[in-house]
């Protein structure tokens, strides 16, 4: 897999294996069993799906919910209707691995070959446990959000904002989008955080939430009840 960190400018590319969190503990069931031995199968494990095949073809996933809502009786078969045929490929990057998992609403994300074989499959918690190993989290800093008009905002703004108060950005992504104004989290180096806080509301940034440095707010309040106090004089 891709991880695409940017610091001054220069893009450096960390590749991370991925595939080293494939597991293959767990068969895919087959579309000629019962569906009793499904429900079964739930009962004992915690996931959200369970993958079905026939005759060793990946034909996609049956979620608990529907499982236990048909006759323990009847074969998967009967009810293929609800299979439900996500998966990622082995080279699949860890965020549209992610972007999968939250599509699905899943916590168990099979993994097929380039050749559509079977190799495996991502529990939700070890893919987001790769965060842990970027800057973002592991780096010490200040988490800033910060929005502007959809047309009005840049990343490239928003690095020189940060990085003409030699500040450094470990981590940004887009984090909402609503009518025509977009929300970004940073997560930023501690140094100069106040100043860059100052900067972004010079360049007509809202500061959604702040960092406990920036004074602004404070000061304001501290200014607003020494006016109140000049008045009552």
């Amino acid at each position: 897999m891709w991880l695409f960190l940017i610091n001054l400018h220069r893009i450096y590319i960390v590749i991370m294996p991925l595939q080293e969190y494939i597991i293959s503990d767990i068969k895919p069931l087959s579309i000629d069993d019962k569906v009793s031995d499904l429900q079964m199968l739930f009962n004992e494990l915690t996931y959200s799906h369970i993958p079905i095949q026939n005759n060793g073809t990946y034909l996609g996933c049956i979620s608990e919910t529907d499982a236990h809502c048909f006759d323990g009786k009847r074969t998967i078969a009967d009810c293929n209707y609800a299979i439900e045929g996500f998966f990622v490929r082995s080279h699949t990057n860890w965020l549209d691995v992610l972007e999968t998992f939250a599509q699905n609403s899943c916590n168990i994300m099979p993994v097929l070959s380039s050749k559509n074989v079977y190799l495996g499959y991502y529990e939700l918690n070890d893919i987001i446990g790769l965060f842990n190993d970027t800057p973002f989290f592991s780096e010490p800093g200040g988490i800033l959000i910060i929005e502007k008009g959809i047309q009005d905002y840049s990343f490239s703004e928003i690095s020189q904002i940060v990085e003409s108060n030699d500040a450094k950005i470990l981590g940004a992504f887009v984090s909402k989008l609503e009518s025509d104004v977009v929300q970004i989290t940073l997560k930023i180096g501690n140094s100069g955080l106040n100043d860059v806080i100052q900067t972004f509301r010079r360049y007509s940034y809202n500061i959604v939430s702040g960092h406990e440095e920036d004074t602004y707010v404070e000061n304001l309040k501290e200014r607003s009840e020494y006016l109140k106090k000049y008045l009552d004089i």
